[in-house]
Protein backbone atom coordinates (compact mmCIF):
# COMPACT_ATOMS: atom_id res chain seq x y z
CA UNK A 1 0.00 0.00 0.00
CA UNK A 2 1.07 3.36 -0.51
CA UNK A 3 2.14 5.64 2.24
CA UNK A 4 0.52 8.74 1.94
CA UNK A 5 2.10 12.25 1.71
CA UNK A 6 2.42 14.14 5.16
CA UNK A 7 -0.36 16.63 6.14
CA UNK A 8 1.27 19.59 6.05
CA UNK A 9 -0.97 22.30 6.60
CA UNK A 10 -0.10 25.91 5.48
CA UNK A 11 -3.58 27.40 5.18
CA UNK A 12 -3.85 27.20 1.51
CA UNK A 13 -4.89 24.64 -1.25
CA UNK A 14 -1.74 24.27 -2.61
CA UNK A 15 -0.20 22.28 0.34
CA UNK A 16 -2.56 19.83 0.51
CA UNK A 17 -0.77 16.49 -0.09
CA UNK A 18 -1.55 15.36 -3.64
CA UNK A 19 -3.05 11.54 -4.35
CA UNK A 20 -0.51 9.56 -5.54
CA UNK A 21 -1.50 6.58 -8.34
CA UNK A 22 -2.65 3.78 -6.26
CA UNK A 23 -0.40 0.48 -6.68
CA UNK A 24 -2.21 -2.87 -7.56
CA UNK A 25 -2.58 -4.17 -4.17
CA UNK A 26 -3.91 -0.29 -2.76
CA UNK A 27 -6.18 -0.98 -5.99
CA UNK A 28 -7.45 -4.12 -4.36
CA UNK A 29 -9.45 -2.55 -1.76
CA UNK A 30 -9.19 1.38 -1.71
CA UNK A 31 -11.45 1.09 0.92
CA UNK A 32 -8.46 0.49 3.37
CA UNK A 33 -6.73 2.85 1.34
CA UNK A 34 -8.45 6.12 2.22
CA UNK A 35 -8.65 4.75 5.77
CA UNK A 36 -4.87 5.11 5.87
CA UNK A 37 -4.76 8.50 4.03
CA UNK A 38 -7.41 9.74 6.24
CA UNK A 39 -5.53 9.40 9.40
CA UNK A 40 -2.39 10.95 7.94
CA UNK A 41 -4.65 14.36 6.05
CA UNK A 42 -8.36 14.44 6.10
CA UNK A 43 -7.99 16.35 2.54
CA UNK A 44 -6.00 15.00 -0.52
CA UNK A 45 -5.50 16.82 -4.08
CA UNK A 46 -5.25 15.68 -7.50
CA UNK A 47 -5.82 16.75 -10.98
CA UNK A 48 -9.52 16.51 -10.44
CA UNK A 49 -9.64 18.66 -7.70
CA UNK A 50 -10.01 18.25 -3.82
CA UNK A 51 -11.11 15.14 -2.46
CA UNK A 52 -12.53 15.38 1.17
CA UNK A 53 -12.00 11.97 3.05
CA UNK A 54 -13.26 13.18 6.87
CA UNK A 55 -17.32 12.61 7.92
CA UNK A 56 -17.41 15.71 9.34
CA UNK A 57 -15.89 17.62 6.03
CA UNK A 58 -18.29 15.81 3.94
CA UNK A 59 -21.48 16.47 5.78
CA UNK A 60 -20.58 20.27 6.49
CA UNK A 61 -20.15 20.13 2.19
CA UNK A 62 -23.21 18.68 1.66
CA UNK A 63 -25.22 21.29 3.85
CA UNK A 64 -23.78 24.09 2.48
CA UNK A 65 -24.84 24.12 -1.31
CA UNK A 66 -24.31 27.49 -1.45
CA UNK A 67 -20.64 27.95 -1.08
CA UNK A 68 -20.42 23.89 -2.59
CA UNK A 69 -22.06 24.22 -5.83
CA UNK A 70 -23.53 20.55 -7.49
CA UNK A 71 -23.68 22.40 -10.89
CA UNK A 72 -19.94 21.25 -12.03
CA UNK A 73 -21.27 18.84 -15.31
CA UNK A 74 -21.64 20.89 -18.53
CA UNK A 75 -24.69 18.73 -18.83
CA UNK A 76 -27.37 19.52 -17.31
CA UNK A 77 -28.61 16.75 -14.83
CA UNK A 78 -31.87 17.08 -12.62
CA UNK A 79 -32.46 17.24 -9.61
CA UNK A 80 -28.38 16.33 -8.98
CA UNK A 81 -26.66 19.13 -10.49
CA UNK A 82 -29.05 21.58 -9.31
CA UNK A 83 -28.74 24.48 -6.59
CA UNK A 84 -31.41 26.08 -4.65
CA UNK A 85 -34.33 27.39 -5.27
CA UNK A 86 -34.18 25.34 -8.33
CA UNK A 87 -33.34 22.36 -6.93
CA UNK A 88 -36.37 22.27 -4.62
CA UNK A 89 -38.93 23.17 -7.31
CA UNK A 90 -37.70 20.19 -8.78
CA UNK A 91 -37.83 17.37 -5.59
CA UNK A 92 -41.01 18.79 -4.82
CA UNK A 93 -41.81 16.56 -8.63
CA UNK A 94 -39.67 13.82 -7.50
CA UNK A 95 -40.19 13.16 -3.94
CA UNK A 96 -43.73 11.89 -4.47
CA UNK A 97 -42.65 9.27 -6.64
CA UNK A 98 -41.25 7.54 -3.22
CA UNK A 99 -44.17 8.10 -0.79
CA UNK A 100 -45.37 5.11 1.50
CA UNK A 101 -48.07 4.78 0.28
CA UNK A 102 -45.98 4.33 -3.49
CA UNK A 103 -44.26 1.87 -2.04
CA UNK A 104 -46.92 -0.14 -0.48
CA UNK A 105 -48.72 -0.80 -3.42
CA UNK A 106 -45.30 -1.77 -5.71
CA UNK A 107 -44.00 -3.65 -3.01
CA UNK A 108 -46.03 -7.14 -4.35
CA UNK A 109 -44.71 -7.11 -7.81
CA UNK A 110 -40.61 -6.83 -6.51
CA UNK A 111 -40.89 -9.38 -3.91
CA UNK A 112 -41.95 -11.49 -6.82
CA UNK A 113 -39.51 -10.62 -9.14
CA UNK A 114 -37.13 -11.39 -5.38
CA UNK A 115 -38.32 -14.74 -5.74
CA UNK A 116 -38.45 -15.76 -9.66
CA UNK A 117 -34.80 -14.10 -9.24
CA UNK A 118 -33.48 -16.57 -6.46
CA UNK A 119 -35.25 -19.58 -7.94
CA UNK A 120 -33.47 -19.42 -11.27
CA UNK A 121 -29.65 -19.40 -9.18
CA UNK A 122 -27.92 -22.44 -9.58
CA UNK A 123 -27.37 -24.02 -6.25
CA UNK A 124 -24.37 -26.49 -5.12
CA UNK A 125 -21.64 -24.67 -7.54
CA UNK A 126 -20.47 -21.16 -8.18
CA UNK A 127 -22.92 -18.25 -9.53
CA UNK A 128 -21.70 -14.75 -9.78
CA UNK A 129 -23.66 -12.81 -7.67
CA UNK A 130 -23.26 -9.93 -9.23
CA UNK A 131 -24.35 -10.76 -13.13
CA UNK A 132 -26.19 -13.43 -11.87
CA UNK A 133 -28.28 -11.54 -8.99
CA UNK A 134 -28.07 -8.17 -9.08
CA UNK A 135 -28.02 -7.01 -12.63
CA UNK A 136 -31.14 -9.62 -13.57
CA UNK A 137 -33.10 -8.20 -9.92
CA UNK A 138 -32.35 -4.41 -10.47
CA UNK A 139 -33.44 -4.35 -14.15
CA UNK A 140 -36.68 -6.39 -13.64
CA UNK A 141 -37.44 -4.48 -10.49
CA UNK A 142 -37.14 -0.71 -11.90
CA UNK A 143 -39.10 -1.90 -15.08
CA UNK A 144 -41.68 -2.45 -13.19
CA UNK A 145 -41.64 0.18 -11.06
CA UNK A 146 -41.12 2.54 -14.11
CA UNK A 147 -43.57 0.66 -16.18
CA UNK A 148 -40.77 -0.54 -18.87
CA UNK A 149 -41.45 -3.69 -19.31
CA UNK A 150 -40.38 -5.39 -22.35
CA UNK A 151 -37.04 -3.79 -22.92
CA UNK A 152 -35.46 -6.12 -19.90
CA UNK A 153 -32.83 -7.97 -22.87
CA UNK A 154 -31.91 -4.23 -23.50
CA UNK A 155 -31.71 -3.27 -20.06
CA UNK A 156 -29.21 -5.68 -19.28
CA UNK A 157 -27.20 -5.27 -22.59
CA UNK A 158 -27.05 -1.79 -21.46
CA UNK A 159 -25.68 -2.36 -18.06
CA UNK A 160 -22.87 -4.86 -19.26
CA UNK A 161 -21.80 -1.99 -22.27
CA UNK A 162 -22.21 0.86 -19.16
CA UNK A 163 -19.78 -1.07 -16.89
CA UNK A 164 -16.97 -1.94 -19.49
CA UNK A 165 -17.16 1.76 -20.43
CA UNK A 166 -16.88 3.08 -17.41
CA UNK A 167 -13.57 0.79 -16.36
CA UNK A 168 -12.51 1.60 -19.81
CA UNK A 169 -12.30 5.87 -18.64
CA UNK A 170 -12.71 6.38 -22.38
CA UNK A 171 -14.63 9.58 -22.48
CA UNK A 172 -15.70 8.56 -26.07
CA UNK A 173 -17.14 5.10 -24.66
CA UNK A 174 -18.56 6.66 -21.38
CA UNK A 175 -20.48 9.46 -23.92
CA UNK A 176 -21.47 6.72 -26.57
CA UNK A 177 -23.24 4.33 -24.22
CA UNK A 178 -24.42 7.80 -22.43
CA UNK A 179 -26.10 8.67 -26.06
CA UNK A 180 -27.55 4.45 -25.92
CA UNK A 181 -29.38 4.93 -22.79
CA UNK A 182 -30.90 8.95 -23.88
CA UNK A 183 -32.22 6.59 -26.66
CA UNK A 184 -33.96 4.23 -24.60
CA UNK A 185 -35.26 7.07 -22.58
CA UNK A 186 -36.70 8.97 -25.47
CA UNK A 187 -38.35 5.52 -27.18
CA UNK A 188 -40.28 4.77 -23.59
CA UNK A 189 -41.40 9.15 -23.65
CA UNK A 190 -42.36 8.20 -27.45
CA UNK A 191 -44.34 5.61 -27.02
CA UNK A 192 -46.40 7.15 -23.77
CA UNK A 193 -46.65 10.01 -26.25
CA UNK A 194 -48.36 8.32 -29.11
CA UNK A 195 -50.33 6.32 -26.80
CA UNK A 196 -52.10 9.81 -25.49
CA UNK A 197 -55.08 9.75 -23.05
CA UNK A 198 -54.41 5.26 -23.24
CA UNK A 199 -50.89 5.34 -22.05
CA UNK A 200 -50.29 3.36 -18.93
CA UNK A 201 -49.92 5.20 -15.46
CA UNK A 202 -46.69 5.02 -14.34
CA UNK A 203 -44.03 7.49 -12.96
CA UNK A 204 -42.60 7.77 -17.15
CA UNK A 205 -46.00 9.24 -17.65
CA UNK A 206 -46.71 10.87 -15.15
CA UNK A 207 -43.17 12.78 -15.50
CA UNK A 208 -44.60 13.25 -19.26
CA UNK A 209 -47.72 15.18 -16.94
CA UNK A 210 -45.51 17.13 -14.20
CA UNK A 211 -44.82 21.05 -13.65
CA UNK A 212 -42.27 22.97 -12.43
CA UNK A 213 -43.03 26.49 -11.64
CA UNK A 214 -46.21 26.42 -13.67
CA UNK A 215 -44.55 25.02 -16.89
CA UNK A 216 -44.38 21.35 -18.24
CA UNK A 217 -41.19 20.04 -18.23
CA UNK A 218 -39.28 20.01 -21.05
CA UNK A 219 -38.17 16.71 -22.70
CA UNK A 220 -34.55 17.34 -22.22
CA UNK A 221 -35.26 17.01 -18.20
CA UNK A 222 -37.79 14.36 -18.42
CA UNK A 223 -34.98 12.13 -19.91
CA UNK A 224 -32.32 13.37 -17.43
CA UNK A 225 -34.66 12.57 -14.83
CA UNK A 226 -35.69 9.10 -15.72
CA UNK A 227 -31.45 8.45 -16.48
CA UNK A 228 -30.99 9.69 -12.41
CA UNK A 229 -33.57 7.17 -11.92
CA UNK A 230 -32.58 4.25 -14.01
CA UNK A 231 -28.88 4.16 -15.11
CA UNK A 232 -27.54 4.86 -11.61
CA UNK A 233 -30.13 3.06 -9.98
CA UNK A 234 -29.59 0.03 -11.88
CA UNK A 235 -26.20 -0.06 -11.28
CA UNK A 236 -26.58 1.02 -7.37
CA UNK A 237 -28.94 -1.74 -6.51
CA UNK A 238 -26.60 -4.41 -8.48
CA UNK A 239 -23.37 -3.16 -6.45
CA UNK A 240 -25.47 -2.87 -2.97
CA UNK A 241 -26.59 -6.48 -3.76
CA UNK A 242 -23.22 -7.71 -4.36
CA UNK A 243 -21.79 -5.82 -0.73
CA UNK A 244 -25.08 -7.28 0.80
CA UNK A 245 -24.44 -10.63 0.01
CA UNK A 246 -20.85 -10.82 0.40
CA UNK A 247 -20.94 -9.45 3.73
CA UNK A 248 -23.58 -12.39 4.63
CA UNK A 249 -20.78 -15.28 3.22
CA UNK A 250 -18.07 -14.01 5.19
CA UNK A 251 -20.06 -13.25 8.16
CA UNK A 252 -21.75 -16.81 8.97
CA UNK A 253 -23.20 -15.54 12.83
CA UNK A 254 -24.83 -12.21 11.18
CA UNK A 255 -26.39 -14.39 8.19
CA UNK A 256 -27.82 -16.84 10.96
CA UNK A 257 -29.17 -13.88 12.67
CA UNK A 258 -30.46 -12.26 10.19
CA UNK A 259 -32.21 -16.11 9.30
CA UNK A 260 -33.97 -16.05 12.33
CA UNK A 261 -34.90 -11.80 12.69
CA UNK A 262 -35.22 -10.59 8.40
CA UNK A 263 -37.26 -7.92 10.36
CA UNK A 264 -33.75 -6.35 11.47
CA UNK A 265 -32.62 -6.68 7.19
CA UNK A 266 -33.25 -3.02 6.58
CA UNK A 267 -30.71 -1.80 9.57
CA UNK A 268 -28.62 -4.73 8.84
CA UNK A 269 -28.16 -3.82 4.58
CA UNK A 270 -27.38 -0.23 5.38
CA UNK A 271 -24.78 -0.57 8.30
CA UNK A 272 -23.62 -3.60 5.27
CA UNK A 273 -23.11 -0.60 2.77
CA UNK A 274 -21.61 1.89 4.86
CA UNK A 275 -18.53 -0.65 6.21
CA UNK A 276 -18.44 -1.00 2.38
CA UNK A 277 -20.40 1.57 0.40
CA UNK A 278 -20.39 1.18 -3.04
CA UNK A 279 -21.72 5.09 -4.06
CA UNK A 280 -17.66 6.48 -4.00
CA UNK A 281 -18.32 10.35 -4.27
CA UNK A 282 -20.60 13.11 -5.64
CA UNK A 283 -18.66 16.41 -7.14
CA UNK A 284 -19.14 19.75 -5.86
CA UNK A 285 -17.29 23.05 -6.69
CA UNK A 286 -16.28 26.32 -4.56
CA UNK A 287 -18.44 29.64 -5.32
CA UNK A 288 -16.19 31.58 -3.06
CA UNK A 289 -13.20 31.14 -0.72
CA UNK A 290 -14.28 28.74 1.97
CA UNK A 291 -12.02 26.65 4.74
CA UNK A 292 -11.64 23.18 5.08
CA UNK A 293 -10.07 20.83 7.23
CA UNK A 294 -7.74 24.07 8.16
CA UNK A 295 -7.33 24.69 4.24
CA UNK A 296 -8.48 27.70 2.49
CA UNK A 297 -10.27 26.52 -0.61
CA UNK A 298 -10.40 29.13 -3.74
CA UNK A 299 -13.36 30.01 -5.97
CA UNK A 300 -14.07 27.55 -7.86
CA UNK A 301 -11.95 24.44 -6.76
CA UNK A 302 -13.18 21.33 -7.58
CA UNK A 303 -14.18 19.20 -4.79
CA UNK A 304 -15.13 15.76 -4.37
CA UNK A 305 -17.17 14.32 -1.26
CA UNK A 306 -15.85 11.01 -0.92
CA UNK A 307 -18.74 9.08 1.01
CA UNK A 308 -17.15 5.75 1.51
CA UNK A 309 -14.37 7.35 3.20
CA UNK A 310 -16.60 9.61 5.27
CA UNK A 311 -18.73 6.11 6.24
CA UNK A 312 -15.44 4.59 7.78
CA UNK A 313 -14.49 7.28 9.65
CA UNK A 314 -13.88 6.25 13.13
CA UNK A 315 -13.67 9.19 15.07
CA UNK A 316 -17.33 8.81 14.44
CA UNK A 317 -17.83 4.68 14.19
CA UNK A 318 -15.00 3.23 16.06
CA UNK A 319 -13.78 0.24 14.10
CA UNK A 320 -15.13 1.25 10.37
CA UNK A 321 -15.75 -2.60 10.02
CA UNK A 322 -17.52 -3.24 13.49
CA UNK A 323 -21.11 -4.44 12.41
CA UNK A 324 -23.33 -1.82 15.15
CA UNK A 325 -26.33 -1.35 12.51
CA UNK A 326 -28.17 0.31 15.54
CA UNK A 327 -25.33 2.48 16.76
CA UNK A 328 -24.29 3.92 13.65
CA UNK A 329 -27.47 4.45 12.23
CA UNK A 330 -27.85 8.17 12.94
CA UNK A 331 -24.23 9.05 11.41
CA UNK A 332 -24.69 6.88 7.82
CA UNK A 333 -24.09 8.85 5.04
CA UNK A 334 -24.53 5.62 2.46
CA UNK A 335 -27.89 7.85 1.35
CA UNK A 336 -25.85 11.44 1.30
CA UNK A 337 -26.93 13.91 3.35
CA UNK A 338 -28.17 17.67 3.03
CA UNK A 339 -30.86 18.79 -0.10
CA UNK A 340 -29.47 16.59 -2.43
CA UNK A 341 -30.06 12.68 0.16
CA UNK A 342 -31.27 10.03 -2.69
CA UNK A 343 -35.21 10.90 -2.77
CA UNK A 344 -35.26 7.13 -3.76
CA UNK A 345 -34.16 5.83 -0.58
CA UNK A 346 -37.14 3.80 -0.10
CA UNK A 347 -37.37 2.63 -3.36
CA UNK A 348 -33.53 1.10 -3.06
CA UNK A 349 -34.60 -0.28 0.77
CA UNK A 350 -37.49 -1.51 -0.32
CA UNK A 351 -35.61 -3.53 -3.49
CA UNK A 352 -32.54 -4.48 -1.90
CA UNK A 353 -34.17 -5.59 1.67
CA UNK A 354 -37.00 -8.06 -0.85
CA UNK A 355 -33.76 -9.58 -2.50
CA UNK A 356 -31.77 -10.42 0.51
CA UNK A 357 -35.28 -11.32 2.12
CA UNK A 358 -35.36 -14.01 -0.26
CA UNK A 359 -31.84 -15.13 -0.97
CA UNK A 360 -31.97 -15.92 2.98
CA UNK A 361 -35.49 -17.40 2.77
CA UNK A 362 -35.09 -19.93 -0.30
CA UNK A 363 -31.26 -21.34 0.61
CA UNK A 364 -30.08 -22.62 3.91
CA UNK A 365 -26.46 -21.19 3.43
CA UNK A 366 -24.50 -18.47 1.22
CA UNK A 367 -20.73 -18.96 1.02
CA UNK A 368 -18.01 -17.43 -1.15
CA UNK A 369 -17.10 -20.31 -4.11
CA UNK A 370 -13.96 -21.88 -3.20
CA UNK A 371 -12.41 -22.53 -6.95
CA UNK A 372 -13.45 -19.12 -8.21
CA UNK A 373 -12.11 -15.10 -7.19
CA UNK A 374 -13.97 -12.50 -6.07
CA UNK A 375 -13.06 -8.96 -7.70
CA UNK A 376 -13.38 -5.44 -6.30
CA UNK A 377 -14.23 -3.06 -8.76
CA UNK A 378 -12.19 -0.03 -8.95
CA UNK A 379 -12.23 3.71 -9.26
CA UNK A 380 -14.57 5.10 -10.31
CA UNK A 381 -16.92 1.90 -9.74
CA UNK A 382 -17.25 0.37 -5.80
CA UNK A 383 -18.54 -2.64 -4.09
CA UNK A 384 -17.72 -5.61 -6.30
CA UNK A 385 -17.11 -6.25 -10.28
CA UNK A 386 -17.47 -10.52 -9.72
CA UNK A 387 -18.38 -12.36 -6.67
CA UNK A 388 -18.83 -16.06 -6.88
CA UNK A 389 -20.57 -17.70 -4.37
CA UNK A 390 -22.20 -21.02 -3.48
CA UNK A 391 -25.82 -21.52 -2.65
CA UNK A 392 -27.76 -24.59 -0.41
Amino acid sequence: MNTPPPCENTGVSDSIPGREPLSEPALSDERRTRDTRRAACPVARSPAGVTLLRHADVVAAAADPATFSSAVSAHRHVPNGLDPPEHAAYRAVIDPFFTPGRMQTLEPRLRTIARETVAALPRHRAVDAITALGYPFAVRAQAEWLGWQGIEDELLAWMADNHAATRSAERSRTAAVAAAFDALVAAQIRRRRELGDAAPRDPTTELLRAVVNGRALPDADVVSILRNFTAGDLASIAAALGVAVHFLATHPAEQAALRARPGDLPEAIDEMLRIDDPFLANRRVTTRATRIAGFVLEPGTRVELNWTSANRDETVFGDPDAFRPRDNAPNNLVYGTGIHVCPGRPLATLELVLAVRALLAMTARIELAADAAAERGTHPLGGWTRLPIRLT
